[in-house]
């Protein structure tokens, strides 16, 4: 191609304004919306990446079978870490905590403000395994002095004002800290967020921490991590391990009555993922210390690839379609042109130059909309996408332009190529060929088709998602507010007269305490329980203040629930059961249970007897996605979770909390939540998803719709002849409309035999994530047919309306 083609191109575009409007602007819209899809999807992929080598970075993980669902976690016993090093093809190995456990954070004082940082104290090697470094300071230094600690530059500028901080201090608890090193921010797609880390030595490592930390006896979790060699196996590597494990006294001290159902399982399996698979490892379950992290689904971040690639075939379809149409009304142009001399491959370079001019375009003009749409689209999403419009990234959206110029020119520059002059000339070449038009009508379907699966799964997954928030969880959400302490309530005798003045406040009706909130995990233990006669259960005890029940207006199911005028505080004698619990330990019925005795293990190994004094109804502790499960509620008010009923709105509660909070825990941030906000949060993914499909179901709906108004408007001028002719032996105008319609009609029905299977797996897999289902049906893929077709009507209404007016004079005239 040469420059003068370009030119031409150019000049062409300009001819037609309107044309080259509609096209650019279609496109550039499905390249935006292309382009930041496909971006969310490299940067899902690209998790970890920036650790050098990265893929032979494991993380250890463990099972603990002793819990009844037994997930896994990726978080180990720290004494793997000197196992680890010890073994044969081990580089390095290092453990890290939290330096504040996640459901508490770290708070710390700058220039007396309060600031909330995320904070690592770390073993040594851990700089050295994940390849950080410092860009002003000594790493080490600060790893290695009690007093120091290392920040990134982005935390530098966030909390300081500027990256320049070396020697500058900030107060934690009253411990005076020294910055010592500043690192180079590392990259968001990561899951190991930190913003400041501290050595094992630190002031804000207590001893038995660091002691833990060091030695790893008390088999306490942290997290593990493991270089090797890449020639070392891994396979051996985790039975090195595991042999740590089954010979560690402190994990396989277990009661005997759990090692009898443990059966021949292990206490505890232990096994290395790799830290470049860790972002899809979902499955993964978190402490009140340690949490989970950022984890994606590896098929949804397929599905938005291929809803992406869609997308971007739709946009191109239509630049086919409407190019196909604007060369077969140029055929007398290339007819002439072929007459005075111009060759095939001139008449190609030309058309070729067009589309790929159009592409740039559109190219230029779907970076600016997905720049301008980032923000909005990195708070859909929840993830920081700051980097995504990179230099690299750039360069290879303006290459897919100029690959999807040179295919989009294919087809028009074949129907050039088969114009012949002698019938163009003569006025018989203004049709196209019956394979040309078949090969238009199958992009229109593949149009039609998308837009009608995507409308069919976005109504699924957003039923669903409404029906998922909006089930009961047992008790009504909406009066309560629940505050995170910083302090236990027993413990702490601030934390019991902010709940006295806070439950004096006017629209306070009362207050009381649990481990966590329901419908949240940040805190979960179990224990088994224990019939005289030898019959046992594991189930998860959930410690809660006697007021507990009363305040969430929990009626019992049998029995009595705690109560503040009958139950003493922290008294270990009652508890209560949900009727799951009574199942497993082998009650004819809950009612069979009241009264009845249990031995409960505690932390100190002590045996205590507990009485069962009521039947509570299922919570929703859980989501959707996992069945209720054994549940026991003590009286304990150990817990650092306070739930606040209002009489009336909410709002006053909050601002009366936020009033009280300074005098109480000047030193600590406060974190409230809306009951129904917490349980909301367990769907949050899929209404993102639901989200982002809305919005692709409405660009995919408007494509559509333009591809069949392309489509309908080339059937009435290729059918004008006919038109008139069936007018002049009396058809009626309704019968010509239909005739336009009809064939409309005839690819939204095949569209459908292809979308509406494929849409009814999509949700069916999607629906089997969940134990309990919205009353869906196939209403969705009903209501998806009757969308999509009523958007294709008003699109060929149009042309259907000049069809029915159209004179006979003015299309026989040649």
């Amino acid at each position: 191609m040469k420059l003068t083609d370009f030119r031409i191109g150019w000049r062409t575009l300009l001819q037609e304004p309107a044309y080259s409007l509609v096209v650019i602007a279609g496109l550039g819209v499905g390249f935006a919306a292309a382009l930041l899809l496909f971006g969310f999807v490299r940067f899902s992929w690209k998790y970890n990446a920036e650790v050098p080598g990265a893929d032979h970075v494991y993380i250890v993980k463990q099972r603990y079978n002793v819990d009844p669902k037994a997930p896994w976690f990726d978080q180990a016993p720290m004494m793997l870490r000197m196992a680890a090093a010890k073994a044969p093809g081990v580089i390095a190995s290092t453990a890290y905590i939290p330096t504040r456990p996640h459901i508490k954070g770290l708070t710390t004082t700058i220039n007396g403000q309060l600031h909330a940082m995320d904070g690592l104290t770390v073993m040594p090697e851990f700089a050295g395994i994940l390849g950080l470094q410092a860009v002003r300071g000594n790493l080490k230094a600060a790893l290695e002095r009690p007093e120091g600690f290392a920040i990134t530059e982005a935390a530098a500028i966030n909390h300081f004002g500027t990256a320049d901080i070396v020697g500058r201090t900030m107060l934690v608890e009253g411990k005076l800290l020294r910055a010592t090193a500043v690192l180079r921010t590392p990259a968001a797609n990561t899951t190991i967020p930190f913003e400041v880390l501290v050595g094992v030595r630190s002031v804000l490592a207590e001893a038995h921490v660091q002691e833990e930390m060091m030695t790893g006896k008390s088999g306490w979790w942290g997290k593990v991590l493991v270089r090797i060699d890449p020639a070392a196996s891994v396979a051996a590597l985790t039975a090195s391990l595991q042999q740590a494990v089954d010979d560690a006294p402190g994990i396989q001290n277990v009661p005997p009555e759990t090692k009898q159902r443990l059966g021949k399982r292990k206490v505890m399996d232990v096994a290395l993922s790799s830290l470049r698979d860790a972002y899809f490892d979902r499955d993964m379950g978190q402490t009140e210390v340690i949490a989970a992290g950022e984890r994606g689904n590896p098929v949804v971040i397929a599905a938005l690839a291929a809803m992406a690639a869609l997308i971007l075939a739709m946009a191109a379809i239509n630049y086919v379609n409407l190019a196909a149409v604007r060369v077969l009304r140029r055929q007398r142009e290339v007819a002439m042109r072929k007459v005075l001399g111009a060759g095939v491959r001139q008449i190609v370079l030309q058309l070729l130059a067009e589309s790929m001019l159009v592409a740039l375009l559109a190219t230029g003009l779907g970076l600016l909309l997905a720049w301008m749409a980032l923000p909005l689209f990195a708070q859909l999403v929840d993830r920081k996408l700051d980097g995504m419009l990179s230099g690299a990234n750039i360069g290879a959206a303006l290459a897919l332009g100029l690959a999807l110029g040179a295919l989009t020119a294919a087809y028009p520059a074949w129907i050039a190529i088969r114009v012949r002059p002698s019938q163009a000339l003569a006025g018989r070449g203004d049709s196209e060929s019956a394979r040309g038009m078949q090969l238009r009508r199958v992009m229109t379907v593949v149009q039609v088709a998308t837009a009608m699966g995507f409308a069919g799964i976005t109504l699924a997954i957003a039923w669903q998602t409404a029906y998922a928030m909006r089930v009961s969880p047992g008790f009504d959400p909406a009066p309560l507010l629940i505050v995170d302490l910083p302090e236990t309530m027993r413990d702490s005798a601030r934390v019991r007269s902010f709940v006295a003045a806070l439950s004096a406040q006017p629209g306070v009706a009362g207050t009381a305490i649990s481990e966590d909130a329901v419908g949240r995990h940040q805190m979960s233990w179990l224990r088994d329980l224990k019939r005289p006669d030898g019959i046992s259960a594991s189930m998860e005890m959930k410690s809660v203040s006697a007021a507990f029940f009363e305040q969430y207006r929990i009626a019992p199911r049998a029995g009595r629930l705690f109560g503040a005028a009958v139950d003493k505080e922290d008294d270990p004698v009652p508890l209560v059961l949900n009727a799951i619990a009574t199942r497993d330990l082998g009650f004819a019925s809950p009612e069979a249970a009241l009264g009845q005795t249990l031995l409960f293990t505690g932390f100190d190994n002590k045996v205590l007897q507990k009485r069962v004094v009521g039947i509570a109804p299922e919570l929703r502790f859980q989501s959707l996605r996992e069945p209720p499960h054994a549940m026991a509620y003590e009286l304990w008010t150990a817990g650092m979770t306070l739930s606040v009923r209002a009489t009336g709105a909410l709002a006053p509660v909050e601002a009366a909390v936020r009033s009280l909070w300074p005098r109480y825990f000047p030193d600590a941030m406060i974190k409230t939540h809306r009951a129904d906000a917490i349980l909301a949060l367990n769907y949050a993914e899929d209404a993102r998803v639901a989200k982002l499909l809305a919005i692709a179901t409405g660009i995919a709906l408007a494509i559509a719709a333009f591809g069949t108004y392309v489509l309908a408007a080339h059937t009435v001028q290729r059918r004008s002849k006919e038109i008139v002719l069936r007018k002049l032996h009396g058809a009626r105008r309704s019968a010509i409309g239909l005739l336009v319609v009809r064939e409309i009609g005839t690819l939204a029905a095949i569209a459908a035999l292809i979308a509406l299977p494929l849409a009814a797996l999509a949700i069916n897999s999607y629906l089997a994530t969940y134990v309990e289902h919205a009353p869906i049906g196939y209403w969705t893929l009903l209501f998806a047919l009757a969308s999509t077709v009523a958007v294709a009507l008003v699109a060929v209404a149009r042309h259907a309306w000049l069809a029915m007016r159209m004179l006979p004079a003015d299309a026989l005239r040649v």
